[in-house]
This record gives structure tokens, C-alpha cells and sequence, in this order.
């Protein structure tokens, strides 16, 4: 493996059950998130064109990427980068343009006309261009992390979806199958 992590198939190496089930949710991480607290946000963070990060896009130019963080009770859990295939209008430029506050993931997994790759998963170092990511924009030196990331089709024009997920995660209360909050997850690091 390089010294910056590489993407699987799968999550590699022993995780701790909570960090497993969270990497591996099949569903919107906004919906699992909003179970596991009182109060959900997106904090918007960073929305422009920019160079797409050398393992996303092989552009010849800038693309839209948004950055925005994920909270729980106020506190970060999930760092989400996600960059667009294509700087040409469409439907999906339009609406990835007019998110604000508001969940992608409300947008992707809502909208039927959406097709999604298989998840990939990678453990990022310091160094990787994710983690360095992170870290300006929060202002905090961050561990190894854990990351997993997917592509959702729409028409001809793609969004890659990189989700990083931070320590304060494993801290959540658990919920049951019935949907009930019953404690506190233990807090075992990425």
C-alpha cells in the first residue's frame, strides 16, 4: 500500500464494529446520521471550481466541487468532498450549483433517475490529498482516517462522492433496528 492510502473494494484490516457499520451503509449517510441525533446539519464549507484532487478526474480544467461537513448535535462526523465529472450545464450542474444547507445525499438517493458504482474505501494518511484537505479547512490536525467514496450517475454527467469519516462518529448513540436511540456507541478510534 502507498504511503497515502490506496481505494478497495472493501474496508481492509480490523475496524471496530461501529466504524464497520458506518463505512459500509448502503443508504444515505444524512438519513443514518439524522437517527443518530437531535439535531442534523450540513455546514457548508467550500463550493467552487476548482483542479479535481489527482485520483478523482483526469480534467483539463476546474470542476464544481463542494465541500460540506456533517454534524451531529454540533459536532463534525462526516468531512464530504464531491466533485462533478463536467463543468456543462445540465440538470445535475444545476442542482449540485443550488444545494446550499441541503443534503446531496437527499438529492441522490430520492432522485430514481440516479445509478450508483459500487462503494470504495480507503484509509487516509497524512499526506493523502483528502486528508490535507481536511485538515486547511478545519484548522485541526487530524489522524488516520477512514474514507469510502462512490460515483452516482445522472444522464452524461457523473458526481464522485468522498465521504471522510471523523473520530467524534464513534461517540454517536446507538440506535436500535426499531429506530430508537438506546446509549452511547463506544468510542474506539478510526
Amino acid at each position: 500500500m502507498s504511503r497515502h492510502g490506496c481505494w478497495r473494494p472493501r474496508p481492509a484490516g480490523h475496524l471496530a464494529p461501529v466504524l464497520r457499520r458506518w463505512l459500509t451503509e448502503p443508504d444515505s449517510l444524512t438519513a443514518r446520521c439524522q437517527c443518530h441525533c437531535r439535531e442534523f446539519r450540513i455546514r457548508p464549507l467550500c463550493q467552487a471550481r476548482m483542479m479535481p484532487l489527482a485520483e478523482e478526474e483526469r480534467a483539463r480544467g476546474c470542476l464544481p466541487v463542494r465541500e460540506v461537513l456533517l454534524e451531529c448535535d454540533g459536532v463534525p462526523v462526516v468531512f464530504a468532498h464531491s466533485a462533478l465529472s463536467t463543468v456543462r450545464d445540465g440538470r445535475l450542474a444545476r442542482w449540485f450549483a443550488g444545494l446550499g444547507s441541503r443534503s446531496l445525499g437527499s438529492l441522490l438517493f430520492a432522485h430514481p433517475g440516479f445509478r450508483r458504482e459500487p462503494i470504495e474505501y480507503c484509509r487516509l494518511f497524512p499526506g493523502h490529498p483528502l486528508h490535507r484537505r481536511l485538515c486547511a479547512l478545519s484548522g485541526r490536525d487530524w489522524p488516520v482516517l477512514w474514507a469510502r467514496r462512490s460515483r452516482h450517475y445522472f444522464g452524461g454527467a457523473s458526481v464522485l462522492v468522498c465521504e471522510v469519516f471523523l473520530p467524534a462518529l464513534m461517540a454517536l448513540p446507538a440506535v436500535e433496528d426499531s429506530g430508537r436511540r438506546t446509549g452511547t456507541a463506544a468510542t474506539e478510534s478510526a
